[in-house]
């Protein structure tokens, strides 16, 4: 039942396509998800994944699923080797479209579909900022960062008018995954049907503004910010565009590719007005396999002032003698160097991306890679360490099928014969946890919050 007065505006604004864009609400929507590119290459995860069979074409590792393939309950799930994401919310972290080495920052991360996408993209390299405003979320977003072996991103828990005092004009690239009347998602979502009210509108609509003054703020001179919503409400797009450009005469809209299915922002008032609000992308559920969002895509002018690269400075990392247990560990099982400066809260070590900003003051869930526990004379690595590595990294590995892997995930112990030790636990070469051999049977160290 969707409500009469959402009804009266879509007539309004679709005209013809109003029966079609009704219509689709009658059948199921599109299930997708997204390859981990981070886990190796797109073909060959495709290839692995064997039930991907058409390619989301505005995203790099996007594919449709069928819903009886059920991909969370899949073992690869538990791996990272694909995060599942609705279609149409990939468009706009591929538009933002981040290179190896930026900063780039995801300013309403949660549940950090995004913000791993982004991820995927950096190919590790760079500063990834990723913030959400709820602490519960932020947790969640944290877990994913986590469970998709991301290495380079800084998660915070922050108001954005926070943020944007602490890292003036610092980002290459931003992306504002507003907060929003969530109506592009009526045909997934119940709750954002309950929640519906043209009021709930207005209020988003006020906030959105806020946040993209905060989002202005942290953007280079130069640099891209791409602002998304998953509403059709005008009020909440092409409105709150509109309304940023007039105050923002440094920002422009930049002309994007839009994909068949894609159409331009539509104009409100006088085309005169603001004619380059066309430049804006909207997706329709009755146009594409996906359901309906809005995003535009915004440059900064050169000429805007200079950024601060380091604001209140770059975090120097801590010396090799305060994590001589890791350099052990490291030299006893791992094949590869990592280089880089570490960080430790309490007795928790972390490898930190290059030139990570100064973290006091900072409310910080994860500050980079997660390697393990320092402990009297001995180091017990992290989940996060297991789910970063590959198998060939390792020296001692155990491979299982999938239904080994379904009894590892619940928490039991393995038959294995080998050295006693720590060995990095995969499935079908993906790897999915630790375990640590003692005799013939391989301890299950998977965490116990995780276990299925």
């Amino acid at each position: 039942m969707l409500p009469e007065r959402f009804l009266d505006r879509m007539k309004s604004l679709l005209g013809e396509e109003y029966t079609d864009f009704l219509t689709c609400y009658d059948r199921p929507g599109y299930q997708s998800l997204r390859v981990n590119l981070l886990k190796g290459q797109e073909k060959d995860l495709a290839e692995k994944v064997n039930f991907l069979k058409e390619a989301v074409p505005w995203a790099k590792g996007g594919y449709y699923y069928r819903s009886e393939d059920k991909p969370g309950r899949h073992p690869f799930h538990e791996a990272g080797v694909y995060y599942i994401q609705e279609a149409s919310a990939m468009a706009p972290a591929a538009y933002l479209a981040p290179v190896p080495g930026e900063r780039v920052l995801d300013l309403c991360a949660a549940p950090g579909g995004k913000s791993t996408q982004l991820a995927c993209a950096m190919g590790g390299r760079g500063i990834l900022v990723c913030n959400e405003i709820h602490p519960q979320r932020a947790k969640i977003l944290s877990g994913n960062i986590e469970r998709m072996g991301i290495e380079n991103a800084l998660v915070l828990n922050h108001e954005p008018a926070f943020l944007a005092k602490r890292f003036p004009a610092y980002f290459d690239k931003i992306l504002v995954d507003a907060p929003c009347s969530g109506e592009g998602m009526f045909r997934k979502s119940q709750e954002a049907l309950k929640e519906w009210s043209p009021e709930n509108i207005t209020m988003c609509a006020r906030r959105q503004r806020d946040i993209l003054e905060s989002a202005a703020a942290m953007l280079r001179a130069g640099g891209r910010l791409v602002y998304s919503t998953c509403t059709f409400a005008p009020e909440e797009d092409e409105g709150t565009i509109s309304g940023f450009l007039r105050e923002h005469p440094e920002f422009y809209l930049e002309e994007a590719k839009k994909y068949q299915g894609m159409t331009g922002g539509m104009i409100l008032g006088p085309k005169a007005d603001m004619p380059e609000i066309e430049k804006a992308i909207r997706l329709w559920p009755h146009k594409l396999k996906g359901e309906g969002h809005f995003l535009a895509c915004l440059k900064k002018e050169e000429k805007s002032p200079d950024g601060v690269l380091s604001p209140g400075g770059e975090e120097k990392g801590i010396s090799p003698k305060e994590c001589r247990e890791w350099a052990e560990f490291r030299e006893e099982y791992l094949k590869i160097p990592f280089s880089g400066s570490y960080i430790r809260f309490g007795d928790q070590l972390y490898l930190i991306p290059e030139k990570m900003p100064l973290l006091t003051g900072l409310k910080v869930l994860r500050p980079g890679l997660h390697l393990g526990t320092l402990k009297k004379n001995r180091f017990e690595p992290a989940h996060a360490l297991a789910l970063f590595l590959k198998p060939e990294d390792v020296k001692n590995t155990l491979d299982l099928s999938l239904a080994q892997a379904e009894r590892y995930l619940s928490g039991q112990t393995l038959p294995a014969e080998g050295e006693k030790g720590w060995y990095l636990i995969s499935v079908e070469g993906y790897s999915i946890g630790w375990g640590k051999l003692s005799g013939s049977v391989m301890k299950n160290h998977y965490p116990k919050g995780l276990r299925i």
